[in-house]
């Protein structure tokens, strides 16, 4: 296996879980919200709400989590697209990132950066159709 084949895939495992992980919750979150008007709350602790985002007077709503869920569902696709080494997952992953990053901070989830940056690496690593890659023995 290549280093541009292993960095593709462990873009695509920290997209997965990144994705899954705080789409999935997400998703529960808009439809708790939509039922019951008010932040879900796991293990005690609000989930997608009381935040950052809250603060600065951005209110949590369905429509706010809802995108959340899609830029989540986009990373999948993403993962998706490095686990098979296309270019575009790429494109996809570092495009999805302001987004993400928005979220992240919002919700003020801190696993997020964290998977985030390792995903970040790990794409930049990645050039398919090209002998280039991270090691500083590359010419």
């Amino acid at each position: 296996m290549t280093r541009a084949t292993i960095s593709s895939r462990l873009a695509a495992g920290f997209a997965v879980l990144s994705g899954l992980g705080f789409g999935l919750p997400a998703v529960y979150g808009a439809v708790h919200y939509a039922r019951h008007g008010e932040v879900w709350r796991f293990m005690g602790f609000p989930t997608y709400g009381h935040g950052p985002f809250e603060k600065a007077g951005i209110p949590t709503t369905v429509p706010l989590l809802a995108g959340f869920a899609a830029v989540c569902g986009a990373e999948v696709i993403a993962g998706s697209l490095l686990w098979r080494g296309r270019r575009s997952g790429k494109t996809l992953a570092l495009a999805l990132l302001p987004f993400e990053i928005a979220y992240w901070v919002g919700f003020a989830l801190p696993a997020g950066p964290l998977l985030g940056a390792g995903r970040t690496i790990a794409v930049i690593c990645f050039h398919p159709n090209e002998p280039v890659s991270c090691s500083k023995n590359t010419p």
